[in-house]
C-alpha cells in the first residue's frame, strides 16, 4: 500500500489543480502507479476510453483511496474523469459539508425492490469552477463517505496548459 503524506481535502485540493487528468499527473499527486483495468471486469467494453486503477493509498488522515481513472488518450480536449474510492477511516457527511458547504442531493437510491443494492449511493454534489465534485454515500454504510467523483468542465481541458 502507498502512504501520502496529505489529507483526503489535501488530495481533493491537489488532483483539482491537475485538471486535464492524465495518468502521469495523478500518479505524480498520489505517488502511486496506475495500471490498465482487467477489461474482463468490464461490463462494456470501452473502445475510446482507457481505464486506469490503483492499489490503495493510505492518506495521513486514515482514510484510504483507491483510483478509478477514466481517460480519452485520442480525443483532444477531453478532461478525464477521477473517482477515488474511499475506505478506512469514516468520513461523514457533516466533514464533507465543513469543506464543501454548497454540496446538494444530485442522486438518490431506487425505489425499494427486488433489485435494491447495498452498493446503491446517495451523492451530494458542488458545483467548483472546473467541474463537478460529488460525494457519494453508500447504503451498505450511510454514514461513510463511499466515493467522490471528479467531472471536470471539458472547456477546462480544452483551455489548460500542459501540466509539469
Amino acid at each position: 500500500m502507498t502512504q501520502s503524506p496529505m489529507t483526503l481535502w489535501q488530495t481533493i485540493d491537489a488532483l483539482v489543480q491537475q485538471i486535464p487528468f492524465t495518468q502521469e499527473n495523478v500518479e505524480r499527486v498520489l505517488g502511486t502507479t496506475l495500471f490498465d483495468t482487467d477489461p474482463t471486469k468490464l461490463i462494456i467494453r470501452p473502445t475510446s476510453s482507457r481505464f486506469l486503477d490503483s492499489e490503495p493509498v493510505a492518506l495521513a488522515n486514515g482514510v484510504i483511496v483507491e483510483i478509478d481513472l477514466r481517460v480519452r488518450p485520442n480525443q483532444a480536449g477531453h478532461p478525464g474523469f477521477l473517482v477515488l474510492n474511499v475506505t478506512g477511516n469514516c468520513v461523514r457527511l457533516d466533514a464533507v459539508r465543513a469543506h464543501y458547504h454548497d454540496v446538494r442531493i444530485t442522486a438518490t437510491p431506487r425505489a425499494p425492490s427486488a433489485f435494491h443494492s447495498l452498493d446503491e449511493v446517495t451523492s451530494r454534489s458542488t458545483m467548483q469552477p472546473r467541474g463537478k465534485l460529488s460525494f457519494s454515500f453508500a447504503e451498505r454504510n450511510r454514514e461513510c463517505l463511499s466515493s467522490i467523483a471528479f467531472k471536470p468542465f471539458e472547456r477546462e481541458a480544452a483551455n489548460a496548459a500542459p501540466r509539469t
